[in-house]
């Protein structure tokens, strides 16, 4: 089982989608995820289609309201808006920063991945998230300051691993949004492979519009645009790698292949 944090230095980096997109690739090869949606805007909530209403959420685990297993919604732990109130709760606690990762422990055995989905923002939530995780993966979007963004969250990384998580560790970089046709996103790309090596993923993530369509058909990208998909495909091969998980790989083959 590996838990992995998909974090942004800021929002608009496709980091949703990319954990939406990412669930759903893998479940089509049989693997057991759990995603958690750990934003008070619930996108990822909204994208994976579970009801607004749907109660508990992660908001009232962390608080100690509801326990994470009454807290799963057909594979998806949600969260509202309701979860920037536990935040501010959850400051006041003692030993903070371990409360997802003492929730998670409880439920960790039903499920092969756990995707967790922060906030654009590295603050606590996105420390619990790190705090719970195995692995970081960081979605930055092909613009001048890419570069910038990755490095404050690797710091952020850093501080997770030093005080409270020394075996996390990261994924990979995904440059997302990236139209690489132009000299703007390779300029981005070339950046960041040069100062993180193989760290960052050889497969960019498409800019389209084709997303934001599915989500609001409540489509999959992979049924939707497949041809775009395929760049999800290619990245979840990448990841299956790096996380050491030839069988999943060998069924994702046969999915590429339908």
């Amino acid at each position: 089982m590996a838990t992995i944090t998909v974090l942004s230095q800021k929002g608009g980096t496709g980091k949703t989608t990319t954990v939406r997109t990412l669930a759903d690739v893998f479940r089509r090869i049989g693997l057991r995820v759990l995603a958690v949606d750990l934003d008070p805007q619930g996108n990822l909530s909204d994208y994976l289609d579970v009801d607004p209403d749907a109660t508990p959420t992660i908001g009232e685990v962390l608080t100690g309201r509801a326990l994470v297993a009454e807290a799963i919604h057909d594979g998806v732990i949600p969260a509202n808006l309701g979860l920037a109130e536990a935040e501010l709760v959850l400051a006041g606690k003692i030993g903070r920063e371990l409360t997802l990762k003492r929730a998670l422990d409880q439920i960790a055995d039903g499920y092969e991945l756990i995707l967790i989905d922060c906030p654009p923002a590295l603050g606590l939530l996105t420390v619990n998230a790190l705090v719970a995780s195995d692995f970081a993966l960081l979605s930055a979007e092909a613009q001048y300051f890419a570069l910038q963004g990755v490095e404050q969250a690797l710091e952020v990384i850093g501080l997770a691993r030093d005080s409270l998580n020394p075996g996390l560790r990261l994924l990979g970089v995904l440059l997302n949004i990236a139209d690489m046709r132009t000299r703007h996103s390779r300029d981005a790309f070339d950046s960041l492979r040069e100062h993180y090596g193989e760290q960052l993923l050889d497969q960019t993530i498409r800019s389209s519009i084709a997303y934001a369509e599915s989500a609001e058909r409540a489509v999959s990208i992979l049924d939707y645009r497949p041809d775009l998909a395929a760049d999800y495909v290619n990245v979840a091969d990448e990841l299956l790698r790096r996380l050491d998980m030839p069988d999943a790989r060998s069924r994702l083959s046969a999915l590429v292949q339908t």
